[in-house]
């Protein structure tokens, strides 16, 4: 059998686990995949690349597939940005909110879906309501009994020893520092620091794009997707408009329009408006029931009604790869379910992860695969 050969460059979201977290869960996910298939897939250790990047080797013996996957590193400059202490959380929130509220579309962004406009916006709101909650009811309540200033103090002591549990659950201080630094990066554009990394991206994927491989894929997930644009732009530029026949981009729980929609982002709308113009594949898996990506919604469209590009636009339809009790449905699993496109389920499909990165079928193959799914 001869041997497919793939590169993949996998390109992150608004995570500061970094690449150890990834290349466990990808490992753990291919220990599923070989349990479901047969196939038996090697995953390496991880080792350092030369861009900013962790390389590890992705073996599937059994179809004769050698991946070389590249995992793009940010997670420092995350790091620099993620904001730990609640009170200082809680005011850089509320001031980009209020750049939100004055900025964002959020009539168009209803329009397109509305599953992620609750996602943005009930953040803040939970953010004040359930401390507030959690301390005025045992307040009242105990008044009855108690003088008022003791209440008072029980309550405050209740909210303050329950309200961070129900918040964390409800991934509420997450997406505050997510909406808190996509804020900033619309209105400022990368940064000096973010702009070289995404250069220095460009150039290692440019210079891979003549190797001996089979197939070329940049993988980007939730915020990766936002910045692979720009990241393709800049490819695009260093390869004078042209891109091999077996390259592919693919962007998973897709959020673009956080960034694409902000009206003061016009960096942004410059990279996406020049994309429209560039012949290049590009295929999008975004779950419906994912509160934060914007499944059916071509970044490209949101600046150009014509696009060169060749566009499949896909829901990866969980449910039909999960049993009941493991399928990430209902609001306590929203975080969960925009990690589900990393993930192998109960049931094999050919748009899981390891599936594309690892098995013997092209993503154009995969696709097709897919779509005969009734």
């Amino acid at each position: 059998m001869q041997k497919f050969k793939r590169k993949v460059f996998y390109l992150g979201g608004f995570d500061p686990r970094g690449v150890r977290f990834y290349h466990q869960l990808y490992r753990d996910q291919a220990a599923r995949y070989t349990a479901l298939t047969g196939e038996a897939v090697a995953v390496s250790a991880r080792r350092a690349g030369p861009a900013n990047s962790a390389i590890w080797t992705v073996t599937n013996a059994s179809a004769g597939v050698e991946t070389d996957y590249e995992y793009l590193r940010w997670e420092d400059l995350i790091g620099k940005v993620w904001i730990r202490h609640p009170f200082t959380l809680a005011w850089r929130a509320a001031r980009a909110y209020a750049g939100h509220a004055r900025l964002m579309q959020f009539g168009r962004m209803r329009k397109l879906r509305r599953g992620p406009v609750i996602t943005i916006l009930y953040p803040p709101i939970l953010a004040v309501l359930i401390p507030l909650l959690l301390a005025l009811v045992p307040a009242l309540l105990l008044s009855l009994l108690l003088p008022f200033w003791a209440s008072a103090l029980v309550g405050i002591g209740i909210s303050a020893f329950f309200s961070g549990r129900i918040l964390n659950k409800l991934v509420v201080p997450w997406l505050l520092r997510f909406m808190t630094y996509h804020g900033a990066l619309a209105a400022d554009g990368p940064g000096d620091e973010l702009n070289a990394r995404l250069d220095q991206f460009a150039a290692r994927i440019a210079a891979e794009l003549d190797g001996d491989w089979d197939e070329i894929q940049l993988v980007t997930h939730s915020a990766g997707t936002i910045l692979g644009m720009s990241l393709l732009r800049r490819i695009l530029a260093l390869r004078g408009g042209a891109l091999p026949d077996h390259f592919v981009m693919v962007g998973m729980g897709q959020v673009v329009p956080v960034i694409g929609l902000r009206r003061d982002a016009r960096w942004y709308h410059a990279d996406l408006k020049a994309l429209a113009d560039q012949p290049f594949r590009y295929v999008d898996i975004s779950s419906p029931p994912d509160g934060a990506a914007y499944y059916n919604v071509n970044p490209l469209r949101l600046v150009a009604d014509q696009f060169a590009a060749r566009v499949d636009m896909l829901s990866p339809r969980f449910h039909l790869f999960y049993l009941a009790e493991n399928y990430h449905g209902g609001w306590s699993n929203k975080y969960e379910a925009h990690f589900d496109y990393l993930r192998v389920g109960d049931r094999l499909s050919p748009l899981d992860f390891v599936s594309l990165t690892a098995g013997r079928r092209s993503v154009d193959e995969a696709v097709a695969a897919f779509r005969t799914i009734p």
